[in-house]
This record gives C-alpha cells, structure tokens and sequence, in this order.
C-alpha cells in the first residue's frame, strides 16, 4: 500500500510564515514518512495511512499561532505500491522532458 498526501499548514498570519511551516515540517522527521516541500505545500508519502494522519497531526500542532490553516489532500492507494515518485515519472515520459520549468 502507498499513501500520497498533499499538506499544507500555516498559521493565518499577515507577516511571513516560513519559521511556523518549517516547524510543521520539521515535525515529520519524527514519523516513518516520505516528503517533499514546495511553494505550495508539502507532499507526503507514508506505507499506511495511520502514519500519514499521524505525522499531519504532528505538523499541524507545530504551528503555534492562535489561528492554523490545514489543506489536506489524500490519495489511499490500498490495491497499489506505486511511489509518488512514479507518478511523475509517468508523466515525464509522455512529456518526453522533466515536469517542470525554470522562468
């Protein structure tokens, strides 16, 4: 089994919020868990899901402000093992190049 979620935790703030999002992904480094960060959040791979929601926990309590904003998207691939990794690499090939692109 894989799961693959995208995460993305803030504090509802008007300055910047890079230290409180650099806690909540700090925080993963305590679970069994994959992850990449990018401008729009963080993608996490974990072998189940107990662990996944577990590690989202843990991110979203890092963040210490009054008011959190927690995005949550999960893809529960219970029939496969398929990595996230994979996925783009799926797409790369039909794209004949990498997925991505510097301006």
């Amino acid at each position: 089994m894989s799961v693959i979620a995208l995460l993305s935790v803030a504090p509802v703030i008007e300055d910047s919020m890079a230290s409180e999002v650099a806690a909540a992904v700090e925080a993963l480094d305590e679970f069994d868990v994959s992850y990449e960060t990018n401008p729009m959040g963080t993608v996490i791979e974990a072998d189940d899901i107990d662990t996944l929601l577990a590690a989202v926990g843990a991110a979203h309590k890092a963040v210490d402000a009054d008011r959190v904003s927690t995005f949550l998207k999960i893809d529960d691939k219970r029939a496969s093992t398929k990595r996230a990794r994979e996925k783009v690499e799926a797409v790369e090939r039909e794209l004949g190049r990498e997925a991505h692109k510097e301006r």
